[in-house]
């Protein structure tokens, strides 16, 4: 059961991660890595790391997708 988690959550962050790759607008791009990092803290939470999967979540998912956010509405702005 553990191998078809770690296999979906696997093959899912590939697929979400060429998604991000060929949006053509950088505010799905950047919601969509924000979708890499919550896989990854699957991946580290399954296979037993649970220190890593918060700091993955809190600072991957969460904090660099807001300042990515932040810097695409400055630049928005800015125009």
């Amino acid at each position: 059961m553990i191998g078809f988690i770690v296999l979906a959550t696997f093959i899912g962050i590939i697929i979400v991660s060429f998604a991000a790759i060929i949006q053509p607008k950088l505010s799905d791009s950047i919601i969509l890595f924000m979708g890499v990092g919550l896989g990854s803290v699957v991946l580290f939470f399954v296979f037993g790391a649970p220190d890593v999967a918060l700091t993955e979540a809190v600072i991957g998912a969460g904090i660099s997708s807001l300042i990515f956010l932040m810097a695409l509405k400055h630049l928005k702005a800015q125009k």
